[in-house]
């Protein structure tokens, strides 16, 4: 180890984390990890998934027992924020480089990545990338492939390469510039070529792409990484000053974009999920702002991206809506109908022009980016991390975008330099200094066969994948079991509950069974119509959208000599039927403007149906709540459906049987207990008495109606609508008669 021997520099931007006691206890694949996670920490360093690391490391042979050299490299598909030593790719270094002798050029290069697992050290199963040979054939031990913002803007200039000869002689640094290439065998032979010609150098700008750095050490590569990007910053930054950005100004931000962006959400949420439902995200974040709303952001977000990993993920473009400062919601919603059918148009033209018979068949047409002046950045994908990062990726771009452009300096004569001899000029359109990548090259990109095979390693989505479930009571008992089966059956479920502590245990639960990305909580008091908007407002607002509401909430009015008053007799009714009203006819709203198809479930009970003493408000509420959900389901068809469930009683986990109470119903039914018993211990007495009046002889759990409920909202039951289902064990008395 040297790494006490290397000193850190002055760094403007970036900071030097390497924490040279901690790399002292590590061994050199630890230390590669520890190398990786340190650069994908930070997103002007990389984005998420994008780059890649390497090292060369000896290691013995298991077969002959000899020492070889190892490319450990980050296998396909990997983070380098959270990678571990398990997630490289390791293979045999001499047995990669002779692969150089079974290269027959760019034109068969796709068929080199089968060889690769021919080259696998130690029977390693992780997937080497298609970056593989960029770092095998580069002559340095260790070698950090990078997207960082500041790179990218350099390498995205129409005047990149002249920018990037004056950056080394202000900085001192020795960049090679090499054109657009996409990643491959091709480019590997590219890389080597140029370090053999040009000895000395200390790193590589790829033209539209991003950068190669390198070290004889972990510490060392480490070092010269961060302080290339920092460098580059400092040199986009100098040319910035006193500029303005992105031509000023053309739309002033609203004051309520956010109360705005939670109006229009479940809009287009519902026109782009035509083909497949997509959850959103939204920013408008100050540098997003300053984008969406100046003079050159149509043009510029209509050339699309340059950098191929922004690329696959935000695809070719994203969906400008122009939304002009006088327009009101009525206004965006036409603009968003307008544009959003020709930017389908757009696409399949570019799909059609581009496709050859080997192409994979042509992908959902919708944007994945939404860009509104005056209002921010909206973003979509199969989930709500898949849709953040989405967005991330283009505020990448936006950056890029941003660096390119201000490294203008007067028109660039001929060809950019990101073009190489035998590419056509006229593909690279270039706009106030930035260079997109070409249409051909990125249809080669987002439709190549390496890249659908990823998408079909995916695991297949789960039963409610993509859809947005709002649980109301769900801070116990059945809504909390609806929630945690919710979540694990893939919903992004907004758990709500009066209690909001409570609703906030129930979602951390949920975050540590999925992602705390995919679960969110409110509070919300159903009595009230306006409180009941807040809580599907934090539903649309965290996910775009609604597509499933439930409510298991319900009162069940108690006193000590079993007469209620005039006051609990409105407040049950209220709660258990009025209340279901009001939530039916305001997530209607929501669902109205997806137009996707819609789910409601409620929780009637057995006692809808079995008259008795001393519950005759309880009793009443479910009966009508029964038929209102037949009510409901006439009048919001064809686009919802509107069931519920009837179980007898649930005493594990309800509010509805504390402790008092459950004691009176033990002694109602002469069931001896004694005062010292747990709560628990009651309760299970009192539900082994409910279930001896069943057929089935079985307590009615939680569990047991939330698999009811979600399988009444789940596309099972797609042709089920207007029912209540007994969830009651066989409970005789309640057979409809």
């Amino acid at each position: 180890m040297t790494t006490a021997t290397v000193v850190s520099p002055v760094l403007q931007f970036l900071d030097d984390r390497w924490d040279a006691g901690l790399a002292a206890t590590l061994d050199e694949p630890e230390l590669l990890r520890y190398r990786s996670n340190l650069l994908g920490s930070d997103l002007r360093i990389t984005n998420f998934a994008g780059g890649n690391t390497s090292s060369k490391i000896r290691e013995t042979d298991p077969l002959t027992g000899e020492p070889v050299d190892v490319l450990w490299v980050k296998g396909s598909g990997g983070d380098l924020g959270s990678i571990k030593r398990s997630g490289f790719a390791t293979l045999y270094l001499d047995k990669l480089l002779a692969l150089e002798q079974s290269y027959k050029g760019v034109d068969t290069e796709d068929e080199m990545v089968a060889l690769y697992p021919l080259c696998t050290f130690g029977g390693n199963p992780v997937a080497a990338s298609i970056d593989t040979p960029l770092h095998g054939f580069l002559p340095f031990k260790h070698v950090d492939h990078l997207h960082p913002d500041w790179g990218i803007a350099l390498a995205a200039a129409a005047n990149g390469k002249a920018k990037t000869e004056e950056f080394n002689r202000e900085f001192g640094h020795h960049l090679i510039w090499l054109p657009w290439q996409r990643p491959g065998f091709e480019l590997a032979m590219m890389m080597k070529r140029a370090v053999e010609a040009n000895p000395g150098c200390d790193g590589i700008v790829l033209g539209g792409h991003g950068l190669f750095t390198w070290g004889e050490t972990q510490r060392e590569c480490y070092l010269n990484t961060v302080t290339m990007i920092d460098s580059i910053g400092q040199f986009v930054e100098r040319h910035g000053r006193g500029k303005v950005r992105f031509g000023g100004e053309a739309v002033p931000a609203r004051e309520d974009r956010r109360q705005l962006a939670v109006r229009i959400a479940p809009f287009l949420r519902g026109r782009i999920s035509t083909q497949q439902r997509y959850i959103a995200s939204f920013t408008d974040a100050p540098g997003v702002l300053e984008f969406v709303n100046s003079a050159h952001a149509r043009e510029l977000s209509f050339l699309g991206t340059s950098c191929p990993d922004h690329f696959i993920r935000t695809k070719i473009r994203p969906l400008f809506v122009p939304w002009a400062a006088n327009e009101d919601l009525d206004a965006l919603r036409q603009q968003i109908e307008r544009s959003l059918a020709e930017y389908r148009k757009q696409y399949r033209a570019y799909y059609r022009t581009f496709a050859s018979p080997g192409s994979p068949a042509i992908r959902d047409a919708s944007p994945a980016i939404v860009l509104i002046p005056g209002l921010g950045m909206f973003s979509f994908g199969k989930n709500k991390t898949e849709a953040r990062i989405t967005g991330e990726f283009y505020t990448n771009a936006i950056h890029v975008m941003e660096g390119a452009t201000l490294l203008a300096e007067g028109e660039v004569a001929g060809p950019v330099p990101q073009c190489q001899p035998g590419m056509d000029p006229a593909s690279f359109r270039v706009y106030t200094n930035y260079v997109a990548l070409p249409a051909v090259e990125a249809f080669k990109i987002e439709y190549w066969a390496l890249e659908e095979a990823k998408i079909r390693r995916q695991p297949p989505e789960k039963e409610l994948s993509r859809r947005v479930a709002l649980v109301i009571g769900a801070a116990s008992g059945i809504g909390r079991e609806v929630s945690r089966l919710a979540a694990a059956r893939g919903a992004h479920v907004v758990v709500a509950d009066r209690d909001a502590e409570g609703a906030a245990r129930v979602c951390a639960e949920l975050a540590s069974l999925t992602s705390a990305e995919f679960t969110a909580s409110t509070s919300v008091d159903i009595r009230s119509r306006e409180a009941i908007r807040g809580a599907i407002d934090a539903a649309v607002a965290a996910f775009g959208g609604v597509d499933i509401l439930v409510n298991t909430a319900a009162l069940f009015p108690s006193s000590p000599d079993g007469v209620i008053p005039d006051s609990a007799w409105s407040n049950t009714l209220d709660v258990n039927v009025t209340a279901n009203f009001l939530l039916a006819t305001e997530v209607a709203k929501v669902f109205d403007q997806q137009g996707l198809h819609g789910n409601i479930v409620f929780t009637s009970s057995a006692n809808a149906v079995v008259a008795k003493r001393g519950s005759e408000a309880y009793d009443v509420s479910k009966a009508a709540l029964s038929h209102l959900v037949r009510e409901l389901a006439v009048s919001l068809a064809p686009n919802v459906r509107v069931n519920a469930i009837s179980p007898a009683t649930v005493v594990k986990g309800s509010t509805m049987f504390p402790r008092d109470r459950v004691r009176a119903s033990l002694l109602k039914y002469q069931i001896p207990f004694q005062e010292s018993f747990s709560d628990e211990e009651l309760r299970s007495r009192l539900a082994a008495f409910y279930a001896e009046r069943t057929l089935t002889l079985k307590t009615i759990d939680p569990a047991d109606c939330a698999e009811a409920i979600l399988f009444l909202a789940s596309p099972r039951a797609r042709c089920t609508t207007g029912h209540v289902i007994p969830v009651d064990g066989g409970l005789t008395d309640a057979f409809l008669r």
